[in-house]
């Protein structure tokens, strides 16, 4: 089972406030770098939670390689088109990782926004991670919280 690792109800009150501010959203949550469950948007049940930590680690590691890859630079958000829903992942600039589920009939263009006004305001209620470095001065992409 999956607990919270920051009890704040700012941040489930921030979370929630983001579901039912867009149409179409369903849940959000909030991870840490390395997929620790954060906090959550109400009525989002244990099981949903650690499935949806498990599928954002994923993409998150997959989005990580690809700026690398890419030469790109941080990674900033996901998209991923279902046939009946999305899921939108972007990062705060203190590294924690949020997750919103939306129907596949909503306004897109009102979560990309949204998802992104979250991600740049959520530093007063999540801890920060910085990246660790390599002794070749490159990133490790592992992530730690600052002290």
């Amino acid at each position: 089972m999956t607990f919270s690792a920051v009890a704040t109800d700012n941040l489930t009150a921030a979370l929630d406030g983001l579901v039912d501010r867009v149409p179409g959203a369903e849940v959000a949550v909030v991870l840490s770098p390395d997929g620790l469950l954060l906090g959550r948007s109400r009525h989002v049940a244990d099981q949903v939670a650690e499935h949806l930590a498990s599928l954002v680690s994923g993409l998150y590691a997959l989005g990580q390689a690809a700026g690398r890859v890419c030469l790109a630079g941080g990674l900033r958000q996901i998209v991923v088109q279902m046939a009946r829903s999305f899921v939108f992942v972007a990062t705060t600039r203190g590294g924690a990782i949020l997750t919103v589920r939306m129907a596949g009939d909503a306004d897109v263009g009102d979560m990309a926004y949204e998802v992104a006004l979250f991600a740049a305001q959520a530093e007063r209620a999540l801890p920060v991670y910085l990246e660790a470095r390599t002794a070749a001065g490159g990133t490790s992409g592992a992530h730690h919280r600052r002290p």
